[in-house]
C-alpha cells in the first residue's frame, strides 16, 4: 500500500510538473486591434520575444483600450489573459480596483515618460499626446485652440472616437473636461455640429478620415510621423492647443491568473528593452518609454510639441468617469 501510495503522488507531482511546464509554453495578451494589425507592433513584437522565450505569444484583439477593460471585467477571474497591453492612466484606478491585477515586480526600472510617471502595477510602454491631425488639401486653416475646434465652421467635419469603448475617446472627453470643467457639456453642445461621426474605436475613425470621409480627426501628435516617414507625405498635420494637449500614457499590466505564468514577468521586463521599444515608434507611432538602440528619425523631430501636457490624475478619473461619461451622452444627443 506504501509503495502504491508513493507511485501515485510521484505520478501526480510529475503531471503537476508537466502541467507547468506546459502552461509556460503560452502567453497570452489582450491587446487593441491595431496593435496587432500586419503594420502594428504586435507580429514584430512576437517574433523578437518568442525568439528568447522559447514560447509561442498568442493575441487577442478587440477594438480599443476601454473595451478591453469591460471585456476583462466581464471575464473576471476566468479570463485566459496574461496581460493586458493598451490601457492608460485614465483607466488604472478602475482596473486596480476590479482586483484582477497584480504588481509587476519591476522596482529598478524607470521610464522616460513625462511627469515621471511610476506604477507598481501598470508599467508604460509608451505615450504621445491627443491632438487634431488634419487634411491641409482640405482645410487651410486648422483651429489652433479647442476654442476654435468648438467654435468653428460646422461644415467642416471632424471625426471622435467614443469614450465608452475607446481610449483616444476618453481621452478627447477628459481633454475638453479640464478645460472647461462644469461647462463641459455646454462646449460638447456646441462642437457636436462639427462631429461627422463618433467611432467605436481609433482604426475606424482613422481609416474614415483618410478615405477623405473628413477633413480633421481625433489622433495623436506622433500620427503626423507614420504619413511622412511610410508614405513620404507632409499633407496630415498635427495641431497642438493653446490651452494644451492631453497626455495619454499606454500601459501593460499581468493579470492575478498571469502573474502565475513565469512568461508574464519575463514578457514585461523584455517590454523595457529595445527588442520592444526599437519596434514602437514607426508601428505603434508613439514616443518609446524606455531607451532604443538607435535614435528615431528626423519626422519625430519635426513634430509639435505642446506648451502645456494635460493630464487628470488616475483617481479623479475613476470617480467621475461614468458621470462625466453621462454627461457627454446627454450633451451629443441634444
Amino acid at each position: 500500500m506504501l509503495i502504491r501510495n508513493l507511485i501515485l503522488t510521484s505520478t501526480l507531482l510529475s503531471a503537476l510538473t508537466l502541467g507547468s511546464a506546459a502552461q509556460a509554453k503560452d502567453l497570452t495578451i489582450y491587446t487593441y486591434d491595431s496593435f496587432t494589425a500586419e503594420w502594428g507592433p504586435g507580429p514584430q513584437v512576437k517574433e523578437n520575444f518568442e525568439k528568447i522565450c522559447g514560447c509561442t505569444l498568442n493575441f487577442v484583439a478587440v477594438a480599443d483600450g476601454v473595451a478591453l477593460l469591460n471585456r476583462l471585467k466581464l471575464e473576471g477571474k476566468s479570463t485566459k489573459a496574461d496581460i493586458v497591453l493598451g490601457l492608460d492612466t485614465n483607466l488604472i484606478s478602475d482596473a486596480k480596483a476590479s482586483g484582477l491585477f497584480a504588481p509587476h515586480g519591476l522596482k529598478d526600472v524607470k521610464s522616460n515618460v513625462p511627469d515621471n510617471f511610476q506604477d507598481d502595477v501598470f508599467l508604460p510602454y509608451d505615450y504621445s499626446y491627443f491632438a487634431v491631425i488634419y487634411d491641409s488639401e482640405k482645410l487651410q486653416t486648422p483651429p489652433k485652440s479647442m476654442s476654435e475646434l468648438i467654435d468653428g465652421d460646422a461644415s467642416e467635419k471632424i471625426i471622435l472616437m467614443d469614450p465608452r469603448t475607446s481610449t483616444p475617446g476618453l481621452g478627447m472627453m477628459l481633454w475638453v473636461k479640464d478645460i472647461y470643467g462644469d461647462k463641459a457639456a455646454e462646449q460638447w453642445q456646441k462642437l457636436s455640429k462639427r462631429v461627422l461621426t463618433v467611432t467605436p474605436g481609433w482604426s475606424e475613425g482613422y481609416g474614415l478620415f483618410t478615405k477623405g470621409e473628413a477633413p480633421m480627426v481625433l489622433s495623436y501628435t506622433t500620427s503626423a510621423a507614420y504619413h511622412m516617414i511610410s508614405e513620404k507625405t507632409e499633407r496630415y498635420k498635427a495641431v497642438t492647443f493653446t490651452e494644451g494637449n492631453y497626455l495619454q500614457i499606454e500601459l501593460a499590466g499581468q493579470t492575478v491568473t498571469g502573474a502565475q505564468n513565469p512568461l508574464s514577468a519575463q514578457f514585461l521586463q523584455f517590454m523595457t528593452t529595445p527588442g520592444f521599444q526599437d519596434v514602437i515608434p514607426e508601428t505603434n507611432w508613439m514616443y518609446p518609454a524606455y531607451n532604443t538602440s538607435k535614435p528615431l528619425k528626423p519626422a519625430f523631430d519635426a513634430l509639435p510639441k505642446p506648451d502645456k501636457s494635460l493630464l487628470i490624475a488616475p483617481e479623479t478619473v475613476a470617480q467621475n468617469r461614468k458621470s462625466w461619461v453621462d454627461e457627454w451622452l446627454n450633451a451629443m444627443s441634444r
